[in-house]
């Protein structure tokens, strides 16, 4: 499993903070703000793959194209970057080693705490 920076999700993330579609949440609020399954599934459903990946800021090339496995480090609900999904994020990507994910999440909360 090669995780790398989803680039493209990256720059979503950031046009959000810049347009100020953010929830300026606390850490500890993801586990009730982050998508469910059933969310996940609508949104693809909607508005397919690519728009399901520009919220991900992980992405496996190795994986199976078209699969919720190819993608991880979620940071919104699908229609705002949340505050607490960054600080989440950052968290898992430098336990796991994923140095430039975790780098990248850093400056994207402190963008948002900026603004």
């Amino acid at each position: 499993m090669t995780v790398k920076l989803n680039r493209k999700a990256l720059e979503h993330a950031r046009s959000l903070v810049e347009k100020g579609t953010v929830v300026r949440d606390e850490r500890d609020a993801w586990s009730e703000d982050a998508p469910s399954a059933d969310d996940e599934n609508a949104f693809i459903d909607k508005h397919g793959w690519d728009a399901y990946a520009l919220w991900y800021l992980g992405e496996d090339p190795d994986a199976s194209e078209e699969t919720k496995g190819r993608f991880s480090f979620p940071y919104g609900d699908f229609s705002k970057v949340h505050r607490c999904g960054v600080i989440s994020l950052e968290s898992r990507a430098a336990q796991n080693d994923h140095d430039d994910i975790a780098r990248a999440s850093k400056k994207l909360l402190e963008q948002i705490d900026e603004k």
